[in-house]
């Protein structure tokens, strides 16, 4: 008897500890998954996911559309024949070629009886055949040059630091036309108008001969211009297709 009246004492007086104790345990899980799910709700709120809009994906197809169409000619720039065509210059050629990748012209230099001759060759004027049949429907041109290939020519024969001659010279398949002749003075300054005579082909017919066999003797002349064709047309090919990568690096970056 007396040793069962120890036991339920102790039982007794250990209940209300074991429930503390259980009530704190409730407590501090309570309070602990309070805080996680805080901290989660804190880290998500933070996150900002990528969500695509339209306009995105928009700019991206259209993007891709143009790199294809990019890429298509490229591969036909490629696989023309000028474009790793070596051009042989012809025997006796008089100028010295100056053709730096990228540029617009290709620079023609020599020297003829103490005359410094420059020759500035831009990019040709290429004219289809379907162009010159619809020029010849039209029938506008007299003689039929405006619907030729062509290249524009500007040159300038200089002696000394004097004044010097400027051509302005469009060259077809054997023929060279003069379209204006200028006197350019390098003392004159640049806010000064200088005359520049009349225009050429209001000259006289005598003196307009004179002066294309005055270009003539100076290496313009036919053989010339028709290598010189042929050659700006093969850089325009390449200028071309370079030009294309450069675009396709930019829209592909």
């Amino acid at each position: 008897m007396a040793f069962t009246s120890i036991l339920r004492r102790s039982a007794s007086s250990l209940a209300p500890l074991a429930s503390r104790l259980a009530r704190g345990n409730r407590s501090y899980h309570g309070a602990l998954v309070n805080a996680i799910n805080h901290v989660n709700h804190s880290y998500k709120s933070t996150l900002t996911p990528f969500v695509p809009t339209p306009r995105y994906y928009s700019s991206h197809s259209s993007d891709q559309s143009l790199l294809k169409v990019i890429d298509a000619e490229i591969k036909c720039a490629e696989e023309t024949d000028d474009l790793d065509k070596a051009e042989e210059i012809p025997s006796g050629f008089p100028f010295q070629i100056e053709d730096t990748p990228g540029a617009q012209i290709v620079t023609l230099k020599r020297t003829y009886q103490g005359e410094n001759i420059v020759v500035e060759v831009h990019m040709p004027d290429l004219v289809t055949g379907d162009e010159e049949n619809d020029g010849e429907q039209d029938g506008d041109d007299e003689d039929g040059s405006a619907n030729k290939s062509s290249i524009p020519l500007l040159v300038t024969v200089s002696k000394s630091d004097g004044p010097s001659l400027e051509f302005s010279c469009t060259a077809f398949a054997d023929e060279i036309e003069i379209d204006s002749l200028a006197v350019k003075n390098p003392e004159n300054s640049e806010d000064q108008i200088a005359y520049e005579g009349p225009d050429f082909h209001d000259l006289d017919e005598n003196l307009q001969r004179a002066f294309h066999k005055y270009l003539e003797i100076r290496g313009i002349k036919p053989t010339t211009t028709n290598f010189l064709h042929e050659y700006m047309i093969n850089k325009d090919t390449r200028e071309y297709a370079n030009w294309l990568q450069k675009l396709k690096q930019f829209v592909a970056a």
